[in-house]
């Protein structure tokens, strides 16, 4: 089975194409090698697929006749992915919140409305 097929029939990737395109972007590797979407799929292979910052690691178990539900789909593979690489996500998340330091460039909505509030409450007691 091709590689792109098997990423979409196991729900990795929502469509195929999303699943070829990364292929050709070289999200999708065996063995540290980059792939085309082409390349032929085997039981017992281990797949690194980078989605959303995180290098999923997928053991092959077997390969399906076509795209299988949600509940059946870990006979087909394993997610032997290690923890780290979902702790990565929540330290690069902290830091996307504390890359504008407060009280530099233009305000955001919410500091908007605080600031509009904060000045309500100043006229309403005077």
């Amino acid at each position: 089975m091709r590689i792109d097929k098997y990423l979409w029939c196991i729900r990795i990737f929502k469509t195929r194409s999303l699943a070829s395109t990364a292929c050709k972007k070289g999200q999708v590797k065996i063995d540290n090698k980059s792939l085309k979407p082409s390349k032929e799929v085997f039981g017992d292979e281990l797949i690194l697929v980078r989605k959303n910052q995180i290098n999923y690691q997928i053991k092959v178990l077997d390969l399906p006749e076509s795209r299988v539900g949600a509940k059946i789909v870990d006979l087909y593979r394993k997610d032997v992915t290690p923890k780290e690489e979902f702790e990565k996500t929540d330290l690069l998340k902290y830091a996307k919140d504390y890359y504008r330091k407060k009280g530099t460039g233009r305000p955001t909505k919410k500091d908007r409305r605080d600031i509009d509030d904060y000045q309500d409450d100043t006229t309403e007691e005077i």
